[in-house]
């Protein structure tokens, strides 16, 4: 409980630097400095504003400075973050590739904010966590250890294919997360986490045009869909596999 707990805490203050970064990374912008700063009066914030989701909620959601809205996305995804990073070792377990999901987890949270306010996955991003994963794939390897490989390749030309198809329906940096994902969860999860975020993307798509949070034909990120499609197979993938065949038989 006290390790879990840890794993929260930690979630939350990566969380915060996750937000900088997939805010600042799109922009060419430096992640060390300038220190934070409201966007409104550039109000330089103290350290005792910088304390994640608890300096949202004491502040009321306001800037101190001018009293400006400061967005909700903020403490939302600090808190998601340590939520996910708290409960991975419960579908997880203590081992070594418990350090693979939270690295996903990481790559997931940073390209979501860059995603949702620029529909931009820079590569940068992308370079930077391919060597990690590479790494981490090196020292807890999939079984067969080519499963990576061939998860990979099948990734990157899935998402080739239909970008090509649909004629820039599918950005190139879809197209290279899932080359990096392949990377991580192996041939049939690949396949899988594309389904299941095309999935997901459909339902909630469907239903934000449903109830007019979003206008016909207007650009939705795919990136959330893709961090909860692939987060589903990486957990749970193999379960409903087998259950999708006794479904069959």
């Amino acid at each position: 409980m006290l390790v879990r707990f840890i794993l929260l805490i930690y979630g939350l203050v990566l969380g915060s630097f996750f937000n900088v970064v997939g805010l600042r990374i799109p922009l060419k912008q430096s992640i060390i400095s300038p220190r934070s700063a409201c966007p409104t009066c550039g109000h330089q914030l103290k350290p005792y504003e910088l304390i994640p989701v608890i300096s949202y909620l004491l502040q009321g959601g306001k800037c101190r400075g001018c009293q400006s809205r400061i967005s909700p996305i903020y403490p939302t995804f600090e808190l998601l973050t340590g939520l996910l990073f708290m409960t991975a070792p419960l579908v997880i377990g203590w081992s070594g590739e418990l350090v693979v999901a939270l690295t996903l987890i990481s790559l997931f949270m940073i390209i979501i904010v860059s995603d949702i306010h620029y529909m931009l996955i820079p590569d940068k991003i992308l370079i930077w966590f391919a060597g990690i994963f590479l790494l981490e794939r090196i020292i807890w390897p999939l079984n067969p250890w080519w499963d990576s490989l061939l998860g990979a390749v099948s990734g990157f030309m899935l998402l080739l294919l239909i970008a090509v198809v649909s004629k820039g329906g599918m950005g190139g940096g879809d197209v290279k997360l899932y080359a990096l994902l392949g990377l991580v969860l192996g041939f049939k999860l690949v396949l899988l986490s594309f389904f299941l975020s095309t999935l997901f993307g459909a339902v909630i798509g469907g239903l934000a045009l449903l109830f007019k949070i979003v206008k016909r034909r207007q650009p939705i990120p795919f990136g959330p869909f893709i961090a909860a499609g692939t987060l589903t197979a990486y957990y749970w993938g193999l379960d409903l596999i087998n259950l999708y065949l006794q479904f069959l038989n």
